[in-house]
């Protein structure tokens, strides 16, 4: 499965409950992580989730995980699965790798159980675990209204706010159908710099490179992202040596059919001493 990122963000207004009415457009891009599923059966007692990096919880904290026992609940499926997850997007990068996981669970044990729900209660059910995970279940690209990080909200300013109409950025992108500057308005960017300043830094630099058409961060950070080269600038590869680098393209698909490919070479890398087990192979 993909990552999310933001193309644009607005902050329409803080509500008198403290939280913030958000408009965003959300593309899926063409880089994620890898999941495999095997069924276990109902006997098995509880999911298993095996993944390749050390700090990701592999118990019910993990969304895929959550969206495996929500299928459950939904449908009354006593059926568990075993789970590989070679986990590539960063850990809390505000790129919606957990989110995309948990889509990936709900839409696989559908599969693996003979599609007792459709897509829209698939995306639907996704809203009780996580705000944008019915994203995933979409053709790639989603006019969102939502929430996110408090930490960024906390320190945003509402008087530094862009002024510009969110469906103004979406019939203009519409009509260009590019990605320019001017269209990728991140309301939150003042705040998240603010707190991480070394943003500031790596923005400068992408636009200073003018490797870039646009140069915008994504979410509530604090991943920048870039549109117009897969190259990474001479002056931040010299710069810093350990920032993270992932090529990616926009993503549009066809509902159902977008999880599925076989990936033998996902399980050999993860379990090479584990013999391949039959089931979904997902990217």
């Amino acid at each position: 499965m993909g990552w999310v990122i933001n193309l644009f963000l607005r902050v329409e207004r803080r509500r008198e409950d403290g939280f913030h009415d958000l408009a965003s457009l959300f593309q899926v891009v063409s880089w994620g992580d890898d999941m495999a599923f095997q069924p276990l059966g109902s006997s098995a007692g509880r999911d298993e989730l095996v993944c390749n990096v050390a700090d990701i919880p592999t118990d019910s904290r993990n969304l895929a995980i959550k969206a495996l026992d929500l299928f459950r609940r939904k449908t009354g499926s006593q059926e568990r699965f075993r789970v590989w997850l070679d986990k590539r997007v960063p850990h809390g990068a505000g790129l919606g790798g957990g989110s995309g996981n948990a889509a990936t669970a709900l839409w696989a044990a559908n599969e693996l159980s003979g599609r007792p729900a459709g897509r829209e209660d698939l995306a639907a059910w996704a809203g009780e675990i996580g705000s944008d995970i019915s994203v995933f279940f979409g053709s790639g690209a989603s006019y969102c209204l939502g929430l996110s990080t408090p930490a960024v909200f906390k320190a945003l300013r509402l008087a530094s706010r862009s002024a510009v109409d969110p469906r103004q950025l979406l019939a203009e992108l519409q009509k260009r159908r590019t990605v320019t500057q001017d269209i990728c308005v991140n309301d939150l960017e003042q705040p998240a710099f603010e707190l991480l300043e070394e943003l500031t830094e790596i923005r400068a630099r992408m636009v200073e490179s003018g490797a870039f058409s646009a140069v915008f961060m994504t979410g509530s950070g604090s991943t920048m992202v870039g549109v117009g080269s897969d190259a990474l600038p001479e002056t931040l590869a010299h710069w810093r040596r350990d920032l993270f680098v992932a090529p990616a393209r926009p993503l549009l698909r066809d509902p159902w059919g977008w999880y599925a490919r076989p990936h033998d070479s996902l399980l050999r890398a993860l379990l090479p001493r584990v013999e391949k087990p039959t089931g979904l192979g997902l990217f």
